[in-house]
């Protein structure tokens, strides 16, 4: 499993590499702003979802290529708003400061802008996955615009803004990252299978996992921001107890958050039994999940 999250890792990075313009081009600041968060290192973890339905699909993951670059900038546009003074002021994402901390403000806010917008000219560009139907392009831009907008991870966003300080049970947590979190790495994995052509029985079953690791992914993270290593995860711990977040640690304790996340990996796995041996790398990536120390 290792090799394959490297491999697939490595693919995607050199082709957002690729995409993105060189430093040397005009404006010259941010496209250096764009770089320097895009390529920042991460897990990928929402490309590689991509590419790995497509092949539990039956489908070549390079085809969808284009559109798991796109779900990453969108995710790496979402650190950089979210780094910013007026949301959660942080001053490191992945080991190095924040993009705010580096180019000021303005031209944070506007390279996140700029991620934005390129996913969706990838997202709609038929001449990067030839020969891929254009209504699946049109269906995947949909989805993710959706699932990244007010219904889905801003919506979220506003709802865990709105929470802190609060007093909020554990379905509000629930509903906030079911869009928070929940939203793009579910619709990660509907892109990829989408673009490869599932039917709706696959898809059902491909939704229905990308709804159980969402919320498995937010409650490590949680625990993660309790105990984890600075260090690995290449920002600071217990900023979300300073700023009076809800997380599942506060509400359940982390050895129940522990095993509610475990239980749906459990059941995000099982989503997957009508599938054969091609969605062993989504299974994998389920239980890495769990095991993640960044």
């Amino acid at each position: 499993m290792v090799a394959y999250l490297n491999e697939r890792k490595a693919l995607v990075d050199r082709t957002l590499d690729g995409y993105l313009p060189g430093e040397q081009n005009d404006p010259s600041v941010i496209c250096r702003a764009i770089r320097y968060s895009l390529l920042a290192g991460g897990k990928r973890i929402r490309p590689i979802l991509c590419l790995a339905a497509a092949e539990a699909i039956g489908g070549v993951a390079e085809a969808v290529l284009p559109a798991a670059c796109a779900l990453e900038m969108i995710h790496t546009y979402s650190l950089i708003h979210d780094d910013l003074p007026a949301m959660d002021n942080d001053d490191y994402r992945r080991g190095r400061p924040t993009s705010h901390k580096v180019f000021g403000e303005n031209i944070a806010i506007l390279a996140g802008d700029a991620l934005l917008t390129e996913a969706f000219r990838l997202l709609t560009n038929r001449e990067g996955m030839p020969g891929m139907p254009p209504e699946r392009l049109l269906d995947v831009a949909r989805e993710i615009a959706e699932a990244a907008g007010h219904r889905g991870m801003v919506g979220g966003q506003v709802l865990d803004i709105r929470a802190e300080g609060e007093a909020v049970g554990l379905e509000t947590l629930y509903a906030i990252h079911r869009c928070k979190t929940g939203a793009l790495l579910r619709v990660s994995i509907r892109a990829g299978a989408i673009l490869a052509g599932a039917g709706e029985e696959a898809l059902a079953g491909l939704s229905d996992y990308g709804g159980k690791i969402g919320l498995a992914f937010q409650i490590a993270d949680d625990i993660l921001n309790v105990e984890g290593d600075p260090l690995l995860l290449g920002k600071g711990t217990g900023s979300d107890a300073a700023r009076g977040k809800v997380t599942f640690p506060a509400l359940m304790g982390v050895e129940a958050s522990r095993a509610r996340a475990a239980e749906l990996v459990m059941e995000a796995i099982s989503s997957l039994a009508s599938f054969d041996y091609r969605a062993a790398p989504l299974c994998a990536i389920a239980r890495y999940i769990l095991e993640r120390r960044s």
